[in-house]
């Protein structure tokens, strides 16, 4: 088994008005199938009203994020799946219910974790 992050960036997320109590209904139900697979660790997605915070080894703390890096935005889901080939089918259901393509990666857990 391994761990999956299924992601958008906000930005991919083109819902017409109208359509957001449908497209939330829809993948809450994928969430909840995932759920009762067995297969769900996580899901959620960034606040958007909340700036990041850089924070040093010192403890100083900067408002913003990597000022080199694009901003991390978006939804995510996060499966423990037997294979590559089930994660695409879970990412396809997803980018179904959120009416956008998903990002497929394959999380690298730390064994001590």
């Amino acid at each position: 088994m391994a761990k999956y992050l299924i992601s958008f960036p906000s930005a991919a997320m083109v819902v017409p008005d109208g359509e957001w109590d449908v497209v939330s209904r829809d993948a809450h139900a994928v969430i909840d199938e995932a759920k009762a697979a067995g297969v769900y660790v996580f899901a959620g997605g960034i606040d958007e009203n909340v700036p990041p915070a850089l924070v040093s080894a010192d403890g100083t703390v900067v408002e913003g994020g990597y000022p080199w890096a694009p901003p991390l935005d978006g939804g995510f889901t996060v499966l423990d799946l037997p294979s590559r080939e089930e994660a695409v089918a879970w990412a396809a259901r997803i980018a179904k219910a959120c009416r956008c393509d998903q990002e497929l990666r394959v999380v690298q857990c730390d064994p001590q974790s």
